[in-house]
């Protein structure tokens, strides 16, 4: 009987529910978009309830095209799940209900809050590092958590009262799919535990010093698990009998679905934000050049594998508002014909920075600026740029990851949707002056998490029976671009940068 593997990706814009076979190739798959909300410039919030209602659809809507296809739906084994890290929920244990929005990853409103916490300690932002490997930022979970405790009243009532649940969009779909007030579990993995700022990155568990500084009670913070094993049954919708068996967040997700299992290999995924991975093996490395140090996966009782991460803000995201705000596209998908009629940017450099910078800069005083305009410039090299945006960052964390492991990247491994663009693609291997490489099935992110639940319930072996996987086809960006124009560029985009900070007092 042919055995299939479900992945539920829930991601910043989109829900999603995809169905892959025991080859790693993609059946079928239903995604729905659900509304983003800005209370407050700054403010990003989700309505944790369009999460839910989102991926029951896409499961739904997948399942009728399966069955359609001739299959049946007892022949998926194992449901993975991947998510938007950081995005913080908080909801009630007696009703199940939600306390407040969840309040997305890039959301800036604790930039004050950040700058009181760093005072606290001689270390300023560093002051937890060692612990969990991260700075204090707008960015991570515990600060978002910490606001909520400080600004609804609601949130501060349940905490006292020990009544209320805290986690991540993955907890909230695990205690939602498993029976939610009648039984559901309460649990995350440890790569979405690793960016919250409260678990200790060498001991995986809840640092009593993380919960101490930000004033969290750990009876309200979920049971952390490995990214692969059996962790229960669904309980609803037509997978109910099917188990959860894999979880990671989306980026350890988007590693694993890369493969890269090997000490020295990195993927990078261009989705709303962007996010390059380098793979340190067992040990996790404190960064010195600006990186976060996370766990990149755990399957099962096998040793923790590390990784460091640069994370950007805006990459796609900053596509949508060219779309949305500027207007000057119908489709995101146009602009690639904008940005190939021109042969550059004509000098014109965008630094996406709508909510500060992240890696390796972390200036949440930075903002969005474009830069270099004159009268000759046009919506092609506006569209050009925003592409180059993303890449210019790339480079700015691969040099990172260059300092901090000593052993240069040859060849990045790339996903997500802007690697659809062949001219971002080639825009990309060209600042970075090294190959990248595109898988032929792009759907790496999901991939991952199908992949650790295959491995957990047996469809998988061991890592080398993995190796067919998503390997045919792949296409090669080599550059093109000299190094000296190369290198000029970056100092143009460097030069950019430092335009862009100190907007926020």
């Amino acid at each position: 009987m042919p055995s299939f593997i479900g992945s539920i990706d829930q991601g910043t814009t989109s829900s999603r529910f995809l169905i892959f076979d025991s080859k790693g190739n993609l059946v079928t798959y239903h995604q729905v978009e659900f509304p983003q909300y800005y209370p407050n410039p700054g403010w990003i919030e989700h309505d944790p309830t369009d999460l839910l209602e989102t991926v029951y659809k896409c499961i739904e809507e997948a399942l009728k095209k399966f069955v359609k296809m001739g299959n049946a739906i007892t022949d998926i084994k194992a449901i993975g799940i991947t998510n938007q890290r950081e995005t913080t929920l908080v909801w009630d244990k007696q009703t199940g209900k939600p306390l407040y929005n969840a309040i997305v990853w890039c959301d800036v409103r604790t930039h004050d809050l950040v700058h009181e916490l760093t005072a606290k300690s001689e270390l300023g932002v560093n002051a937890l590092k060692e612990v969990c490997g991260l700075p204090i930022s707008t960015y991570f979970s515990a600060v978002k958590l910490k606001w909520l405790l400080d600004n609804v009243p609601a949130v501060k009532e349940a905490h006292e009262k020990e009544t209320i649940l805290m986690g991540n969009v993955d907890t909230w779909l695990i205690y939602n799919l498993t029976g939610g007030i009648d039984g559901g579990m309460f649990l995350t993995d440890v790569t979405n535990a690793s960016r919250t700022m409260l678990m200790d990155i060498k001991k995986l568990q809840w640092s009593e010093q993380s919960l101490k500084f930000f004033g969290i009670k750990k009876c309200a913070l979920p049971q952390i698990y490995s990214s692969s094993e059996k962790y229960g049954d669904i309980k609803i919708t037509d997978l109910a009998g099917i188990p959860i068996a894999g979880v990671l967040g989306d980026q350890q997700s988007a590693l694993v679905g890369q493969k890269c299992f090997r000490r020295g290999e990195a993927k990078n995924t261009y989705g709303t934000g962007c996010f390059m991975l380098f793979n340190t093996g067992t040990d996790p490395v404190i960064s010195k050049s600006g990186l976060l140090t996370t766990v990149g996966y755990k399957f099962g009782k096998e040793d923790t594998v590390y990784a460091l991460e640069g994370s950007i803000a805006v990459a796609g995201s900053a596509i949508k508002w060219v779309r949305d705000n500027l207007c000057i596209i119908n489709e995101t998908h146009e602009i690639n014909n904008l940005a190939a009629s021109v042969k550059d940017t004509g000098g014109v450099y965008f630094v996406t920075a709508f909510s500060g910078l992240f890696a390796p800069y972390w200036r949440d005083d930075a903002r969005g600026c474009i830069v270099g305009i004159t009268q000759y410039t046009n919506k092609s090299h506006i569209a050009r740029a925003t592409l180059e945006a993303a890449c210019f960052q790339t480079r700015a964390i691969l040099d990172a990851m260059n300092n901090d492991s000593g052993h240069p990247l040859t060849s990045l491994k790339v996903d997500g949707g802007m690697t659809n663009s062949d001219i971002c693609m080639q825009i990309q291997a060209d600042i970075l002056r090294i190959n990248v490489d595109r898988p032929a099935m792009k759907e790496t992110t999901a991939l991952g998490a199908a992949m650790a639940a295959g491995l957990a319930v047996g469809i998988w072996k061991s890592l080398s029976e993995l190796d067919e996987v998503n390997s045919k086809d792949r296409t090669t960006f080599f550059p093109k671009m000299s190094e000296e124009e190369s290198e000029q560029k970056y100092k143009a985009w460097q030069k950019a940068v430092e335009r862009s900070l100190d907007w926020v007092v």
